[in-house]
């Protein structure tokens, strides 16, 4: 197992495009994690012991999977996560398919991620990681928006991104520029929620350690 965290990698991206990118670029992305920090969890955002009402997605291949259907044998991981265009979503989801899939059999657990981009844009991110969990499309982050964890990007983020080449309203379903905070949840088969983490913070992850401690507590 790789002794490289999530946060260590991910703080080898925002390094490398200090040094890439151009600085306007660079001080829109910093002003907006900051800003996101600041206003931090959202009160009414998904919390331990909460119940989660039921809902249906369409994974990469346009195939409906419904809640039911995550919590069927055991618990659920469920990641939200922003879109295979984030190279800090990238490197947790290859974490999470090199290090956290080969765990979850122990647990009984699946592993799901969900963004706002379209079922085609879900295939393009499962192909290029190489990713062997059900990765779902959240049109409008809908769902997200249920748990409390959705945010929209401001104009000057939205020029910055295109810029790069980014043009968010045509990557995501249904034209949205909302987009889901970083969270991890842990569902049991009741449909209560064991374990979440949202981040604030756009450039962290949960690291797969404390996912596997809290799997163990929840069986335990």
């Amino acid at each position: 197992m790789s002794t490289t965290t999530i946060r260590e990698q991910s703080d080898q991206i925002k390094a490398a495009s200090a040094r890439q990118l151009p600085g306007e670029v660079v001080d829109v992305f910093e002003r907006d994690a900051a800003h996101l920090v600041e206003q931090g969890i959202p009160a009414d955002a998904v919390k331990a012991g909460d119940q989660v009402e039921p809902f249906t997605l369409e994974d990469a291949t346009g195939t409906p999977v419904s809640l039911d259907d995550l919590v069927a044998a055991g618990p659920a991981v469920i990641v939200f996560y922003r879109g295979g265009w984030c190279p800090y979503c990238n490197v947790a989801l290859r974490t999470y398919q090199r290090e956290l899939l080969p765990e979850l059999g122990a647990f009984g657990a699946r592993l799901v991620a969900i963004s706002p981009q379209t079922p085609d844009g879900s295939l393009s991110t499962v192909e290029k990681a190489e990713l062997d969990f059900t990765v779902l499309s959240d049109p409008g982050s809908r769902v997200a928006g249920r748990f409390g964890i959705v945010f929209e990007q401001a104009d000057e983020v939205l020029a910055a991104q295109r810029k790069l080449g980014l043009d968010l309203a045509a990557v995501n379903a249904e034209g949205s520029v909302k987009l889901p905070r970083p969270t991890v949840l842990i569902v049991d088969q009741d449909r209560t929620v064991r374990f979440v983490d949202i981040q604030p913070d756009f450039t962290v992850r949960t690291e797969v350690a404390d996912i596997l401690t809290a799997l163990a507590t929840t069986r335990g």
